[in-house]
């Protein structure tokens, strides 16, 4: 399925560092592993895999994700300064190295954050230009890029959730560029990726929360050049 290019993809985000792929996609993976837990993590493990782990920390790759995690910017100035920064917030972290195998993109991380009552873990490789790709959330296998506003949906597998979820977002004039439904078995948990065309009010959250058939919501809001 094609999706617009714009010139942000062929020139690039506004950042700070030394490399997109390895700087600026850093900040967006930890932004993104941010977005999906809710909060302020105060613990992560961000695991690197192949030329992350490799030239990761000359490239500032390590800074990024953590400054991700705190919610700066890619063109924030205190990106360099994100570990000290990251002790102020009380964020502890553990940076290692991960073998994720040969089918995974050489910039991965994985990164597994908590805030102290939930944890979360996100899997997204850096594809180049500052643009991101997320292949997994909580083991189940995704895939989005933050080029659109993103809902993410964990529900148990049955009988019209999809359409009750699309109902709501319909009833609120969001009109919807793309949707996948990932299962781990069925009768079982699913999550719904629903990439929309624009921001998608805190009020619809909110009311997909309350339904008992729902584990949770989150919003992963798109890259901004």
């Amino acid at each position: 399925m094609s999706r617009d290019v714009s010139v942000f993809d062929i020139i690039g985000p506004i950042m700070v560092g030394p490399s997109s792929s390895h700087t600026a996609g850093a900040v967006r993976l930890g932004q993104v592993a941010r977005a999906v837990l809710g909060s302020q993590p105060t613990e992560a493990l961000i695991e690197l895999h192949g030329s992350f782990a490799q030239t990761g920390k000359g490239h500032g790759t390590d800074r990024g994700i953590v400054a991700g995690l705190l919610g700066l910017a890619t063109d924030d100035p205190r990106l360099r300064h994100s570990f000290d920064l990251a002790e102020q917030a009380g964020l502890r972290f553990t940076i290692a190295a991960v073998d994720l195998g040969e089918d995974a993109h050489p910039n991965t991380a994985r990164i597994t954050v908590s805030d102290g009552r939930r944890t979360v873990q996100v899997v997204g490789a850096s594809v180049g230009g500052g643009l991101v790709e997320i292949r997994q959330v909580d083991g189940y296998a995704v895939s989005f890029g933050c080029q659109y506003d993103t809902l993410l949906v964990v529900a148990e597998d049955r009988p019209g959730t999809v359409s009750q979820v699309t109902g709501w977002l319909a009833k609120r004039g969001i009109n919807i560029a793309f949707l996948r439904v990932e299962r781990d078995r069925r009768g079982g948990e699913a999550i719904m990726v629903i990439e929309t065309d624009n921001p998608i009010d805190p009020v619809v959250l909110e009311a997909l929360e309350d339904y008992p058939w729902v584990r949770w919501v989150r919003q992963v809001p798109r890259v901004e050049a």
